[in-house]
Formats: C-alpha cells, structure tokens, sequence
C-alpha cells in the first residue's frame, strides 16, 4: 500500500505511515515503530489513568520491567 499527503499530527512531513489505532497518516517523526502507533495514540496508551505515589520509569506501577508476548 503506498500512502502519499502531509502527516496529519504536524502538517508539515510527508506521511510515510499510517497508525494502526487510529489511522492517521503520519511522517516519520510522528511514528511509534515499536506499537505501529502514531506518536499520539502511543503515549495515551503509556500514560497511566490512576495517580499512583510511586511508579517505575516507565510510568506503570505493576514493578514489572519485561514483558513476554508469545
């Protein structure tokens, strides 16, 4: 699939991707490559919904660093 026109989270790259999530097209710097997610879709899904005290680098407070996905 070839896509073609401006991404749509800065206007000003041409989109090379699209997000898997939410289907914009998006340029290179607005891609997640890890998630296949724009960079919007990828960091709501980072950003943790209940305030905890004490959270890891990651952001997520379940002490787990490694995730295995078989």
């Amino acid at each position: 699939m070839s896509i073609s026109g401006g991404c749509e989270l800065c206007t000003t790259g041409d989109a090379s991707f699209g997000c898997d999530r939410c289907g914009k097209l998006v340029c290179d710097e607005h891609y997640d490559r890890d998630s296949g997610y724009c960079t919007e879709c990828a960091a709501e899904l980072r950003r943790p919904h209940d305030p905890v005290e004490e959270r890891d680098d990651d952001g997520f407070d379940d002490g787990v660093d490694t995730y295995r996905v078989d």
